[in-house]
């Protein structure tokens, strides 16, 4: 039985999966992306995510201990270097596993894996999002109150022509309520480029 045993053994032995791993998180220091397959991605978080936590501390311990994970000159000099310098301020979750579909020969789940602060284009949308996130929630109370008085200042500014012509009344109070849903449409779009 396999009680209490969480990790994945991904199909190998343990000797298999440890070089394995450890050849997979040089990749990862080195190149900052690889693309593998789901599984593998997800134990390779495991792997290298404690690696990177002990690389905030420079010390030759820390350094010690990598080394004997990755057995590996160059990927310590950069995991030490450039990684913990990016790295720094962080609290955790220092890789990113995203899906990418399935691979054709064999239906598996492939995924890439990155670092998070190394991938510009990530760093900057989610932010943006946030913000817009909250601004909408906030502006939309805002504009609610706010967008209902300039409706009521036209719509006095609209009757007052439409008393001077009383025989055509009612073609523009058909024209009025396309007018005002208009307003609400253009404020729609600005709202979905804002988000973009």
């Amino acid at each position: 039985m396999r009680h209490g045993k969480k990790f994945n053994h991904l199909g190998r032995t343990a000797d298999h999966r440890h070089a394995m791993l450890a050849n997979m998180a040089i990749s990862l220091i080195m190149h900052k992306r690889i693309t593998t397959t789901l599984a593998k991605a997800k134990a390779l978080k495991k792997y290298v995510e404690p690696l990177i936590t002990r690389s905030k501390d420079d010390s030759t311990n820390s350094r010690r201990v990598v080394f004997s994970y990755l057995q590996n000159k160059e990927a310590l000099k950069e995991l030490f270097g450039v990684v913990a310098q990016k790295v720094g301020d962080r609290p955790g979750g220092y890789t990113r596993v995203i899906k990418l579909g399935s691979r054709p020969g064999d239906g598996a789940d492939i995924a890439f894996i990155e670092l998070v602060d190394f991938d510009e284009n990530m760093l900057k949308t989610p932010k943006a999002e946030k913000k817009t996130r909250r601004s909408r929630k906030s502006a939309a109370k805002a504009e609610a109150p706010a967008a209902e008085a300039p409706k009521a200042e036209e719509a006095p500014v609209e009757e007052a022509p439409k008393a001077e012509e009383a025989p055509v009344e009612e073609a523009p109070k058909a024209e009025e309520v396309p007018a005002e849903e208009a307003p609400k449409a253009e404020e729609a779009p600005a709202e979905e480029a804002k988000a973009e």
